[in-house]
């Protein structure tokens, strides 16, 4: 049975072999082949199937710099102007940040494909794509808003500089496969990846843009979607290794191969290309038989593509270049002459340093030191007598002891605080969406390497007025007074501000239904909140209010912003 992509819905079905990455539509672009962030319709199109016919031609809305969408995304920059649509650089002018644009008129015959294709990708939610933020009909447009990257490179603009070091091409098809896989795993397809659709940012994280999207704008299908996007991949890292395009026709700014001599392996194009990689583009290339090299099995779908990838040597990162300190220069020094030159050949007698504080100044600094030393000695003196006197008093009262009616010593040191076991937990959402809340376990596994976090905010560290704040409430098994909660945070910097509630169930209705018992401001990783208001609760609300900016964090996928993750909760009564 034929898989089926959901990357160009409700479109009709095509013909034809060529390979995907082999065919073009000669598409235009208005000025932006430098621009970082701009759609892939500037390219020569993939596609396995053949775009389907709008059958009637439909103009695209006359829109202009400065015209707003929705009151709210300002179009800045034309970036693609193509068969009936148009891609913008936008303004979100209430987030303040940029975002990409594709505009269609409402009674485009691709419109419903674009929309339910953009819908689809952004419930995956996988940050190794560029986000799908909005898909919107309204009047007589429609329009899909997705992320815009300031920070990320083209693979079609770093290969213009040169090949890729083996270990980046390796990094690149491996992030590139297992995001791919993760995708064909929602049934969602790319069917246009090409090196202007991958990004490198500048923490050298891979993304990948347009998934679903930029195939629906095109009416591009694909009966085999699984091979059709490996074998783009393996395309990619062709070219990653040799600087050229696979095929015979030029594309995305890289030569093609020679005519009459057919798909050839990297390691034969240019010298010095990684052996295993070579034979993993080919893999993944030639998708109907074995590589002539070591007859492996094709790789024909993401998937099988990820384990050919684990089943290698890991490539690992050269070996920084550490260029040799030049050689120690001994320096010279002219030594000068006072008075009458010294004759040619007749060294010049050192005189002695004149002995130590024989000067009028020096003498007045010994009597000022000796003065201060007696001085100091006899206040000694004085303070150790007054010392001995005291203590004599009072060493009587030292072997007493005072008790209680009960027998207890008044000496004796406070009960330690118990710690509280956690039963269970929930994510609780006051406003919006929800953060992510399978990880909430894993804020009380005994573990501070696993972690629940935020999603990443533009705006901070005060999370208000977009979301009054985000957190979790925790079940103690039972009603207990709780004096201290200890909460880890993944992130430091300024500020995280978190606050208790005692609430009266896991899944309380309003934060106006709880108590406030505590609050703390800290700008470090750990967070611990006094309770200052005794109160005997089942039911604890960890809200988060404020959260610090901080960097990418790729083992978190998360990108920079405003944003926390707790790693573990602790509470003692």
């Amino acid at each position: 049975m034929a898989e089926r992509s959901t990357a160009a819905v409700d479109v009709a079905d095509n013909s034809g072999d060529e390979p995907l990455t082999a065919k073009a539509d000669q598409s235009t672009a208005d000025g932006v082949a430098k621009n970082p962030e701009r759609d892939t319709d500037s390219d020569e199109a993939q596609g396995s199937g053949t775009a389907a016919d709008p059958g009637k031609k439909t103009s695209p809305p006359e829109l202009h710099s400065g015209h707003k969408l929705a009151r709210r995304y300002r179009l800045e920059e034309c970036v693609t102007r193509l068969d009936g649509f148009s891609s913008w650089r936008a303004v979100d002018e209430k987030l303040r940040r940029a975002v990409g644009v594709h505009i269609l008129p409402a009674d485009h015959p691709r419109t419903r494909a674009v929309l339910a294709a953009a819908r689809s990708a952004a419930l995956l939610g996988d940050p190794r794509f560029v986000q799908v933020l909005d898909a919107v009909e309204e009047n007589d447009l429609a329009y899909v808003v997705h992320e815009w990257l300031p920070d990320a490179t083209e693979l079609s603009t770093l290969l213009a500089a040169g090949p890729l070091e083996p270990h980046d091409a390796y990094q690149m098809v491996s992030q590139i496969a297992s995001a791919m896989a993760a995708a064909h795993r929602e049934g969602l397809a790319h069917l246009r990846l090409n090196p202007n659709a991958v990004l490198r940012t500048s923490t050298g994280q891979w993304r990948i843009r347009g998934l679903a999207v930029n195939a629906a704008l095109r009416g591009i299908s694909s009966d085999t979607p699984q091979r059709t996007d490996t074998e783009a991949i393996g395309a990619l890292l062709y070219a990653a290794l040799t600087q050229r395009w696979p095929y015979q026709s030029d594309a995305y700014g890289l030569p093609g191969l020679p005519k009459d001599v057919g798909l050839i392996a990297p390691d034969q194009v240019r010298a010095g290309v990684h052996r295993g990689l070579s034979e993993l583009a080919m893999r993944a290339l030639v998708n109907d038989g074995a590589t002539a090299s070591r007859h492996e099995s094709a790789c024909t779908t993401p998937e099988e593509l990820v384990k050919a990838i684990g089943e290698m040597p890991r490539i690992r990162p050269p070996e920084p270049a550490f260029t040799t300190p030049p050689d120690y220069q001994r320096t010279t020094y002219q030594q000068g002459t006072y008075g009458r030159p010294t004759p040619p050949g007749v060294s010049q007698p050192l005189q002695a340093p004149p002995p130590p504080l024989q000067s009028r100044t020096g003498k007045a600094l010994k009597w000022a030191v000796s003065a201060l030393l007696i001085a100091a000695l006899g206040l000694g003196s004085w303070q150790l007598a007054d010392a001995l006197m005291n203590q004599g008093g009072s060493s009587d009262d030292t072997n007493n002891t005072q008790t209680t009616d009960d027998g207890d010593k008044s000496s004796a040191s406070p009960t330690p605080a118990a710690a509280i076991k956690i039963a269970g937990a929930e994510e609780y959402v006051a406003e919006g969406g929800a953060q992510h809340p399978g990880d909430v376990k894993l804020t009380y596994d005994g573990s501070t390497s696993t972690y629940w976090r935020t999603k990443t905010f533009n705006e901070g560290p005060e999370l208000a007025p977009y979301k009054p704040g985000v957190g979790i409430v925790y079940d103690l098994g039972s009603a207990k007074e709780v004096s201290t909660a200890s909460i880890g945070l993944r992130y430091a910097g300024d500020h995280t501000t978190v606050e208790l509630y005692a609430a009266d169930s896991l899944t309380p209705s309003s934060l106006d239904s709880m108590t406030k018992i505590g609050s703390v401001t800290t700008s470090g990783n750990t967070a611990s909140v006094k309770v200052g208001k005794k109160v005997k609760s089942q039911y604890v609300l960890v809200w988060i209010t404020a959260v610090p900016k901080s960097g990418e964090d790729p083992a978190a996928y998360s990108g920079a912003g405003y944003k926390q993750a707790i790693t573990e909760v602790k509470f003692t009564g």
